[in-house]
């Protein structure tokens, strides 16, 4: 039967002919089962039939020999008194029918001592019709009354040993058929989910490659060669909307790299100009001229920080694993406080760093982008003058990461699209900069590249903490 799957596999292009002979194929043994039931019930319906009938014929003969008996007995006893030839034939005629009648019931019976009883008073009254001695012919036709009575108990018994025998008999039948019952249920179902599979596991593997998809993988799981057709035409569509993919993920990273690239040139020579006009360079500059110069200074500041955004958000797309290294926390968090310096002195924040994990095995590159990202997200959306928190600790199985600044606390519907590409926050920011929304973003995607994730958390000592989760199997302090 297996076989017979295995083959169907190999041969039936269509999904809807291989569903359907498996469902044929799994009701062979349902059939079978039906077929045998069938068979079982006629067998006992004749069984019953004739056991009817066997004992309707046994009471019914045995009936006529007690009928034929009492006839008997009462010619011979109305012979004694008036000695007629013609009641003797009588006699004569009743005791033949009585030994043919005798006959057929005991040829069924096991033992022949009733018989042979009842066939020796037969023989004695037939000879000794008139008997000279009253007593003797009582006690003759006593025993021939007691050999019909004895003759009777043996049918009976008969009739009750064949029904006990009938009953073990059904009984045998009923095991019989409910071990069969259950092994061919049990072998139908089995089928009936090697079928499935056989259906199923063109499914899982499509799912496989739509999650290899989805993880961006390198290598898709190959094409089948055998199986149902559309499923296999399936498989052709994805592995064409694989590379369809690829084709414009490298062509969005070469145009985020190009159009950043190229936008750095004339912004570096509009950012020179300004700073040249700035300082009087080119000659003395009135209010009005200067406001317009600081304008211009401001917005190339903030072009530049959104380019160098989009370089890092493209940069982040293009690694695809992590390289992870023993990763000193102290220094990486003073590496990030020095850079950003310049902006803690300008809102005059104080950063309080808090670090119980002296050491991490994690992507030195993808945590410093995490810190460096959180912190500027708390200097730019924190208020200003207050302290920001920096702690580093355990819990459980992960390393722990708390970046917590005062400031106006995130509603908690803006907590859901907060870490998504392009999503800013409605509250002003403390510079003149208006966010690209891939601050939060490229903390979420670098957590989640070393098997992590990033959440925004109530604590007691702060209005809004981001917490950033590591698998903590990875450090080595």
């Amino acid at each position: 039967m297996l076989a017979v799957f295995q083959g169907m596999k190999m041969q039936i292009g269509s999904l809807r002919q291989l569903t359907l002979l498996s469902f044929i194929v799994a009701l062979v043994p349902l059939g079978v089962l039906l077929w045998q039931s069938q068979s079982t019930l006629t067998k006992m319906a004749q069984i019953a039939a004739s056991e009817a009938q066997f004992s309707v014929d046994m009471t019914r003969q045995v009936a006529d020999m007690e009928n034929i008996a009492t006839d008997a007995e009462r010619l011979i006893r109305q012979y004694q008194v008036l000695k007629k030839t013609e009641l003797k034939q009588l006699i004569d005629n009743y005791l033949l029918r009585l030994l043919e009648t005798q006959q057929p019931v005991c040829e069924k019976l096991s033992d022949d001592f009733a018989c042979d009883a009842l066939e020796n008073r037969i023989a004695w009254l037939s000879e000794n019709t008139v008997s000279e001695d009253p007593l003797l012919l009582d006690a003759q036709l006593a025993e021939f009354r007691q050999a019909i009575s004895e003759l009777q108990r043996q049918v009976d018994y008969l009739l009750d040993s064949r029904i006990v025998q009938q009953k073990d008999y059904i009984n045998t039948v009923q095991q019989t058929q409910a071990w069969s019952t259950g092994l061919l249920v049990s072998f139908s179902l089995l089928l009936i989910i090697f079928a499935s599979q056989l259906i199923l596991s063109p499914v899982a593997k499509i799912e496989r490659i739509i999650g290899e998809i989805a993880k961006q993988s390198e290598s898709l799981p190959a094409i089948s060669k055998s199986g149902p057709k559309e499923l296999i035409e399936v498989e052709h569509k994805l592995h064409w909307l694989a590379d369809r993919l690829n084709q414009l993920e490298h062509l969005r990273h070469a145009l985020l790299r190009h159009a950043s690239h190229e936008l750095k040139t004339p912004l570096a020579s509009i950012k020179e100009g300004c700073s040249l006009l700035s300082e009087n360079v080119v000659g003395e500059l009135n209010e009005q001229q200067k406001e317009v110069v600081s304008l211009l200074t401001s917005s190339t500041e903030r072009l530049n920080q959104l380019i160098e955004h989009l370089l890092d958000y493209n940069l982040l797309l293009q690694q695809s694993k992590p390289v992870y290294e023993k990763t000193d926390t102290k220094t990486l968090v003073e590496a990030v406080l020095t850079d950003n310096a310049l902006a803690i002195g300008q809102n005059n924040n104080e950063v309080i760093v808090k670090n119980e994990v002296e050491t991490m095995y994690v992507d030195p590159n993808l945590f410093r982008r995490i810190i460096d990202n959180l912190l500027s997200n708390a200097l730019a959306h924190g208020a200003v003058g207050r302290p920001i928190n920096i702690s580093f600790y355990k819990q459980r199985d992960m390393i722990i990461l708390d970046v917590a600044n005062r400031g106006r606390k995130i509603p908690p519907e803006q907590r859901k699209v907060l870490f998504e590409p392009f999503k800013r926050g409605e509250h002003k920011r403390n510079d003149s900069v208006v966010g690209s929304g891939l601050g939060l973003s490229i903390v979420a995607d670098c957590a989640r590249m070393m098997q992590g994730g990033v959440e925004v958390v109530d604590v007691d000592y702060a209005d809004v903490c981001m917490r950033v989760s590591l698998p903590g199997v990875r450090d080595l302090s």
